[in-house]
C-alpha cells in the first residue's frame, strides 16, 4: 500500500497514486480528495522506500508506523504536534524506534513521519506492511496445459508447445517517476530507494 503513497515536496499531507503516464502521474490528496498532476521534475517521494537511519542499520518507514501503531492500540498519536517540542519529538520517537540515529534523525523529520502516521489512519489506511508479489498463470495457459496432457503422446510431440506467460502482479508499476534521493548528512536524515526498471 505505502507504494503507492507518496510525499511531494512544496505540498503539504500525503497523495495517492491514481494513474501514471510516461512524463507525469495523476495524484490525490488524502486530505481533501483533491487530484493534481504530479511531474517528473517534482521531488516525489514514496512511502514505500523511505527509510530511517538507526544505528545498526536503516528502518523501512512502514515498520515504525507499524511500531507507533501497536503502541497507539490503531489509534491517532495523541499528542499535539503543532505544539511539542524537539525534545518531545525525540522522546516518543525513542519509544517506538529506541535505536534511531539521534544525529541523524532530527525533530523535523520524526514530526513529519508522525504527522504521515496520523493522515494514514485520517484515510482509513492502518495497514502498512508492503504487498507480496505473487505470480499467477492465466487460465488460457491452464487450459491448454490441461488439453495437452489428455492429448495422444503422438500428438504431443507433433504440436508445438505453448509460450506460457507468467503475470506477475506488482503493488506499483514505479518508473522513474519517484525521483531517487539520498540526502547530505548534514541535512538530512531519511534516505529513498527506488528500483529502476
Amino acid at each position: 500500500m505505502l507504494k503507492t503513497i507518496f510525499s511531494i515536496s512544496g505540498k503539504s499531507g500525503l497523495y495517492k497514486m491514481i494513474s501514471q503516464g510516461k512524463n507525469l502521474m495523476i495524484v490525490e490528496s488524502l486530505i481533501d480528495q483533491k487530484r493534481i498532476p504530479a511531474y517528473t521534475t517534482d521531488k516525489v517521494l514514496s512511502l514505500g522506500n523511505i527509510f530511517i537511519f538507526a544505528h545498526a542499520e536503516e528502518i523501512p518507514l512502514y515498520k515504525v508506523l507499524n511500531n507507533i501503531k501497536e503502541k497507539e492500540n490503531g489509534q491517532k498519536i495523541p499528542i499535539d504536534l503543532s505544539k511539542a517540542t524537539p525534545d518531545d519529538f525525540r522522546a516518543y520517537f525513542s519509544q517506538v524506534l529506541p535505536e534511531f540515529d539521534r544525529g541523524r534523525v532530527y525533530p523535523t523529520e520524526i514530526k513529519r513521519v508522525l504527522n504521515w502516521y496520523n493522515i494514514l489512519l485520517d484515510a482509513g489506511i492502518t495497514e502498512f506492511d508492503p504487498e507480496e508479489e505473487t505470480e499467477e498463470i492465466t487460465e488460457t495457459e491452464k487450459t491448454d496445459s490441461e488439453e495437452e496432457i489428455k492429448k495422444p503422446k503422438d500428438e504431443i510431440k507433433k504440436a508445438p508447445k505453448p509460450q506460457k506467460t507468467a503475470i506477475r502482479k506488482n503493488a506499483i508499476a514505479s518508473k522513474t517517476t519517484a525521483v531517487s534521493v539520498k540526502q547530505q548528512p548534514a541535512t538530512g536524515k531519511m534516505r529513498q530507494r527506488t528500483k529502476q526498471k
